[in-house]
């Protein structure tokens, strides 16, 4: 089978609700990150076969196909589309497995893989609460409701039970978030993130300025670190957070922060090598993608790593870094617990506790942290999966070349 490359990997610094990049609209800010792929791959901006976008709020400024109006806000010209795919947190991932198998199949040589997601100008469930609060419905629907009857499904509630199910105390979990903060702190001071971060202006919503500052849209300053890391974090700090459910476990400390953010990957395959004159940075090894139980919703990471390893004819010693999105910190201690992989190679530079949860940009963005901490640690395989609302997980695997 043809094989599948990556090229160019790019995501901007997180940015917190109401914070450095709130004041971009999101397809501007995707547009960031798809003219910095181009300009690393040095690739004319024509060659692009097609941009796939994740996002996960597809309505207001991330309505309307955001990929093709990203496409249209970036050095692309008209005649490069975009469509924009929605596999909840998994969004960009999806979009980095769609791109990856364009390429192979021969249809396509040079495609962009990306995610956008403005958690401050579009909040997270606003695509489901809006038309409701309107009288246009609900999305769980009747066929649905009679099959998971008297369900609430919620990602919260599916954390306290993956929490509860894996005997996973809130001390853990408590010391978990620590050292995600821990290892962002330490990547960023080492300049881990100095490759993969496309600087940005600094652009905050004239309502979300901090009070006594002047309110202005933008500044000359560039935005370069993640905002969502607590550089003075400490276990008392993290300990006295209040829960999020009496009697739970699970604590705004150890579920990932809502953020601004986009990423991208330009994934290409031969032809698409020689066309573009470039070195590719890693070889997609495997993709896979599974659906498990939409009520606990969080676990599917967890076979769906068993079944992937299966497939590539791997074990799990034969990978040396894992990115697992820290949606919430039961997900990666489940997954430390089931798959027996070693702690030290898991999310290495820090994850979405620290760094941020852009929701369909994660994907993308998780995939641009593991293609260069390969790299950075001279190491060969890398794996990445994430859990999606719904109950699903994708799996990509990744080899450094």
């Amino acid at each position: 089978m043809p094989e599948a490359y990556i090229v160019a990997a790019v995501r901007t610094a997180g940015g917190r609700k109401g914070g450095r990049l709130s004041g971009w609209h999101p397809a501007d800010l995707a547009a960031q990150v798809i003219d910095a792929t181009v300009a690393r791959a040095k690739a004319p901006p024509d060659a692009i076969d097609d941009v796939i976008m994740g996002c996960v709020s597809q309505i207001g400024e991330q309505g309307f196909n955001v990929a093709r109006n990203a496409v249209l806000s970036s050095c692309l010209p008209e005649s490069v589309p975009g469509t924009s795919v929605d596999r909840q947190c998994g969004s960009s991932q999806q979009a980095i497995h769609f791109a990856a198998q364009a390429v192979q199949s021969g249809a396509m040589d040079v495609v962009i893989a990306a995610g956008a997601e403005s958690m401050s100008r579009v909040p997270m469930g606003l695509s489901v609460t809006m038309p409701q609060k309107q009288g246009f419905g609900f999305y769980v629907s009747p066929g649905m409701a009679a099959r998971y009857p008297n369900v609430e499904f919620s990602q919260f509630l599916g954390a306290e039970m993956m929490a509860r199910k894996y005997d996973l105390s809130k001390d853990e979990m408590d010391a978990f978030a620590l050292v995600s903060h821990s290892r962002a702190i330490a990547a960023t001071q080492a300049g881990a993130f100095h490759n993969e971060i496309v600087p940005v202006q600094i652009r905050r919503a004239p309502s979300a300025a901090p009070a006594g500052e002047p309110v202005t849209e933008s500044t000359d300053d560039l935005h370069t670190i993640d905002e969502g890391i607590r550089f003075d974090a400490s276990l008392e700090g993290i300990r006295n957070v209040k829960l999020l459910a009496e009697g739970g476990r699970v604590t705004a400390a150890t579920a990932s922060q809502v953020c601004d953010g986009a990423a991208a990957v330009m994934i290409v395959n031969e032809r698409g090598l020689k066309t573009l004159g470039v070195t590719p940075l890693a070889r997609i090894h495997h993709m896979s993608v599974m659906g498990h139980d939409p009520v606990i919703m969080l676990e599917a990471p967890l076979p769906a790593t068993v079944n992937a390893l299966s497939k590539a004819g791997m074990k799990i010693g034969d990978i040396d870094l894992f990115e697992i999105n820290e949606a919430f910190a039961p997900v990666p201690l489940a997954w430390l617990k089931v798959t027996g992989a070693d702690p030290a190679g898991l999310n290495v530079h820090g994850g979405a506790i620290s760094l941020g949860h852009p929701l369909g940009a994660s994907g993308a963005k998780l995939m641009t942290t593991l293609v260069h901490a390969l790299h950075r640690h001279g190491k060969r395989y890398g794996l990445q999966t994430m859990c999606e609302g719904g109950g699903m997980a994708n799996v990509t695997i990744v080899e450094r070349l």
